[in-house]
């Protein structure tokens, strides 16, 4: 019975619209007894993954008291063998007539369904099968399920419902239950290596006056007793420095953001990041500064540094690649190195399909055939450096090159996990940079940053060089679950609108 791949006995099932009229009359009658189908609370000793524990431990022990959701249900005669589940796991039990009496064991028989929140007290055992199970003394119903139960444990065949009816996605599935699980694992340990490193966690807007800190089309919403239109956030970089001019020299935030974009497998118009930035350090430092952070999450979450996703397997424990996207070209393609020359990059690009601008330089022209050819390719950890400076408003340029920004991002399966760069700290730069981006608005580009002046003044009290850098944390869990779509590691992704139902 603890196999977590039974199937839920459906024999006395029938279709979804019957039994919630069945499970309606059972509360119909329930009421008339005077039994309240979700009464108050009854106080637990244990859970069921302690009752197991304790049990192991000491081969025996005193009554306990525990709740969960009945997933199986095994009739036999005068005995009755259930399986509850609550947040640690399951525990099969033992329901005997001569045991729990009559007028209870009739109750759970006539009124109990799978899906019902049950209270149970007894003492444990181990069946001649092996299995740990309680005896059960006592029994109150909690809250009465009114709808059958997937019919799997291990998941809902329909992938909309999934999505939209999370509740029964957790309920009816290990797996799902232990990706959102390693989320959390994931969230939490990168809370806990920034503290250690003399982090300061931040909470910044969520409604901005003006969009920034990405390209990215924003949302638009407005308030109406300031009478003002205001963004949803599409990044927190921009406030999150003003805080480092303001002295928190080390600070992060994680929190949503929101771009109102396409969606896809990798792409969901909410999405969760770490942003963190860090003073007195380079770009250079943070690749190995968030090297090392991965190395170590991957290997305290997941228990091991190589873990597989769809036909690759992934290595965290071996030190990133770094390339610029000229090398990776080179790298991953066929394409020869005269042919991202000034005189033939433009026949190149055309052979791909790739658009571009007639004033682009030569290195965006590069990066733009590198997102064509070499991008999906990137599977091990790859820092991807050398970005032109036209695509990095916010970044420093290169000390060696000032057509080059210091600036990386990661790629892992042919994903881009992580984006950081040392920060523009000159506020003249900044605002020309500004005013070139609100050029490229207003010759369409519905990404391009809007010119923040009081950004500009903050600029003007000094902030010291700084690095930051973005981690999506929706993405990285979805390397360390082995998911393939975004929407399996995000509780309620965003879902097209169903068609509006009537009031019962």
């Amino acid at each position: 019975m603890s196999d977590k791949n039974t199937q839920i006995d459906t024999s006395v099932e029938h279709d979804s619209s019957q039994e919630h009229e069945i499970r309606l009359e059972k509360v119909k009658k329930l009421q008339e007894l005077g039994i309240e189908p979700w009464p108050n609370m009854k106080q637990i000793s244990d859970s069921c993954s302690q009752v197991i524990e304790k049990f192991k431990e000491e081969d025996g022990h005193n009554e306990v008291a525990i709740a969960g959701r009945i997933m199986a249900i095994r009739e036999h005669g005068k005995t009755i063998f259930c399986t509850i589940q609550d947040r640690t796991g399951r525990l099969q039990v033992y329901i005997k007539k001569d045991i729990l009496g009559e007028e209870k064991f009739e109750f759970f028989k006539h009124f109990i369904d799978t899906g019902d929140i049950v209270w149970f007290t007894g003492s444990v055992f181990k069946t001649k099968m092996g299995e740990i199970t309680l005896k059960a003394q006592e029994l109150t119903l909690l809250s009465k399920c009114l709808h059958p139960l997937p019919e799997k444990w291990h998941g809902l065949a329909d992938q909309e419902l999934k999505y939209r009816s999370r509740y029964l996605d957790l309920m009816s599935s290990d797996e799902s239950q232990k990706k959102f699980k390693i989320r959390s694992n994931v969230v939490a340990f990168m809370r806990r290596f920034l503290d250690d490193h003399e982090f300061m966690e931040v909470e910044t807007p969520m409604l901005h006056p003006i969009p920034g800190g990405a390209a990215a089309k924003p949302f638009v919403t407005h308030h109406n007793a300031l009478h003002m239109d205001l963004y949803l956030r599409i990044a927190p970089e921009l406030y999150l420095k003003r805080l480092v001019i303001g002295g928190f020299e080390r600070v992060y935030e994680i929190n949503r953001n929101f771009r109102n974009e396409g969606i896809s497998t990798r792409h969901n118009p909410e999405f969760t990041m770490l942003e963190l930035y860090m003073a007195h350090v380079d770009y250079q430092f943070m690749m190995n500064f968030i090297e090392n952070m991965l190395h170590k999450l991957v290997q305290q979450v997941c228990g091991e540094s190589v873990l597989p996703f769809g036909e690759y397997v992934l290595n965290f424990g071996k030190p990133f690649d770094r390339l610029s996207a000229k090398d990776a070209i080179l790298k991953y393609s066929d394409i020869p190195k005269s042919a991202l020359m000034d005189k033939t990059i433009d026949a190149t690009l055309a052979k791909y399909n790739v658009k571009y601008g007639k004033q682009d330089s030569l290195n965006k022209k590069i990066f733009a055939l590198f997102e064509e050819v070499a991008e999906s390719k990137l599977i091990q950890p790859t820092y991807i450096i050398d970005f032109p400076i036209e695509i990095s408003p916010l970044s420093k340029r290169s000390k060696d090159n000032p057509s080059i920004a210091a600036r990386f991002e990661l790629f892992i399966a042919g994903m881009e996990i992580s984006n950081g760069f040392s920060e523009l700290n000159d506020p003249f730069d900044q605002a020309e940079r500004f005013k070139h981006q609100v050029a490229a608005q207003q010759a369409g580009d519905e990404e391009a940053h809007q010119y923040d002046a009081d950004y500009i003044h903050a600029l003007e009290y000094g902030l010291p060089p700084t690095c930051g850098v973005g981690i999506g944390i929706d993405r990285l869990t979805m390397l360390l679950t082995n998911t393939t779509s975004i929407k399996d590691v995000i509780l309620f992704p965003t879902l097209k609108k169903k068609e509006s139902t009537t009031f019962p």
